[in-house]
């Protein structure tokens, strides 16, 4: 490919060999950025009361280490995700998860366009999906978009600490405070 794009396979053979890991995008690898302290925080968060809440259950959870295939293309690293039942993987490596139900993405100012954007769009196509949740690392909001058999998406949008994340496709429910229990919010404007 002469105008500098590369291949579906030339991703996955660099990004596997490499020492950090990027999304690919239409031909193109996109950096992964290091994550601030809050952005950490809230994804150990939720993490955790996913591992417990589902953790005797047909449900799994996973980190940002595991690559999700959205579609030809793009891959996507999202903060966290959640398979029911045996998760399915591309290949051999068993590095690429194909049957997603829930995808979390913390919002940074870096990336918060993109994945509201093209990546959700991505996202969509996948058939095992479900759910959507956008994390605001900056203020206590997250963005729920449920999709229905239709495959309409519905959003509900969640703005404060008392409220609960509700997620019905894994049966589970997680306080807003405990995603961001210990996570400095600056003041409301």
């Amino acid at each position: 490919m002469g105008d500098g794009l590369i291949t579906e396979e030339q991703y996955l053979a660099i990004d596997r060999a490499a020492e950090f890991r990027s999304e690919f995008l239409d031909g193109e690898m996109i950096d992964r950025q290091g994550a601030s302290l809050r952005h950490a925080r809230v994804q150990g968060n939720i993490l955790g009361e996913l591992y417990f809440a589902l953790r005797s259950g047909a449900c799994e959870a996973f980190g940002s280490d595991l690559r999700v295939h959205a579609s030809r293309r793009m891959y996507a690293y999202p903060d966290a995700s959640v398979v029911c039942g045996k998760p399915l993987v591309a290949d051999k490596h068993e590095d690429i998860l194909l049957n997603p139900v829930a995808i979390f993405e913390i919002l940074s100012p870096s990336t918060e366009k993109y994945d509201r954007g093209v990546k959700f769009q991505h996202y969509r196509t996948i058939d095992s999906l479900k759910d959507y949740i956008l994390v605001a690392q900056d203020a206590a909001r997250v963005e729920h978009y449920t999709r229905a058999d239709d495959n309409t998406w519905t959003l509900r949008d969640h703005q404060t600490l008392e409220e609960e994340l509700k997620i019905a496709s894994i049966a589970v429910s997680l306080p807003l405070s405990r995603i961001y229990d210990r996570v400095e919010l600056p003041p409301a404007v």
